[in-house]
């Protein structure tokens, strides 16, 4: 009888999630099955196919050292996310209640303005000329400007800045749900306070910790705006090489290749991410 109540709730349910498939079907799948058809096409005759855009992009040293250069910088930003992220999602949920709101507010802070206009006052920053060097020069670090602008330094350092609220969210919200009486448990039971971090803090928060990761990497990676304009023209990552192919070169089937193998490397990517959030808990769970 029991078995067949939860049958009948899950049944139930299942028109709940319908909104959400159609939405991913005609945003994402549909989509995704004309920019495929789009990668077969072979010169004008819509009717014949061929893998041809996909031989030559694998063929080419060059395209696979930009996809590569392009899912490496997303890591290391997502890596100096989490870095800093952390401690301040950590904050934030141990902040008294009168101070939380403040610091979510100051996280979010950033998103309501255009990520362009947050990039074109990094440019102001990573100048020769602009404050960053100012201020290295004023403290007598460096005598002559340090090139920041137009590096992947540059490129990681504004991508960390601007996707940050994409890692410290998720996390806050998962710090928020532990219960601060595990911590005091464990340092009764003699546990230092790394040991409680590693041994009881750190695996309980991991679907915030997988969640911002994956928020994070996938906003990175795609991050047309502050990757073209931070690292110029001599930094070609994927979004660019796209662009390129489809508005400069005008071969549109070989830039939807492109796209399609980059979808698929960043989702690749994405699964491992949570794969290794799910070893992660269940890790946790058998401590």
């Amino acid at each position: 009888m029991r078995q067949r109540t939860s049958s009948l709730t899950l049944s139930d349910e299942w028109p709940l999630a319908l909104p959400l498939a159609a939405l991913f079907i005609v945003c994402f799948v549909a989509p995704f099955c004309v920019l495929l058809a789009l990668s077969l096409q072979t010169g004008t005759d819509v009717h014949a196919f061929s893998i041809a855009h996909y031989a030559k992009f694998f063929g080419d040293t060059f395209n696979l050292s930009i996809l590569w250069s392009t899912l490496w910088l997303a890591i290391r930003a997502t890596l100096v996310c989490l870095l800093f992220g952390y401690p301040i999602a950590w904050v934030c949920s141990r902040a008294p209640s009168r101070w939380q709101s403040a610091l979510v507010f100051v996280v979010v802070l950033p998103i309501l303005t255009s990520v362009v206009v947050r990039t074109f006052a990094w440019i102001v920053i990573l100048g020769r000329e602009g404050v960053m060097n100012d201020v290295l020069r004023a403290l007598h670090v460096v005598d002559e400007p340090v090139p920041l602008l137009f590096t992947e330094t540059g490129v990681i350092t504004v991508l960390a800045q601007v996707q940050m609220p994409l890692m410290v969210l998720p996390l806050f919200a998962t710090l928020s749900r532990i219960d601060p009486n595990l911590g005091d448990a464990s340092a009764a039971l003699g546990a230092g306070a790394w040991r409680t971090f590693f041994r009881v803090t750190l695996p309980l928060s991991t679907p915030g910790l997988v969640a911002g990761c994956i928020l994070v990497f996938s906003a990175c990676a795609t991050a047309f705006v502050t990757q073209t304009l931070i690292g110029g023209a001599r930094l070609v990552y994927m979004p660019l090489h796209i662009y390129q192919q489809a508005i400069g070169a005008n071969n549109w089937p070989f830039a939807a290749a492109i796209s399609v193998v980059f979808t698929i490397a960043v989702m690749l990517v994405i699964y491992a991410l949570n794969r290794a959030g799910r070893t992660g808990r269940a890790y946790g769970d058998a401590r």
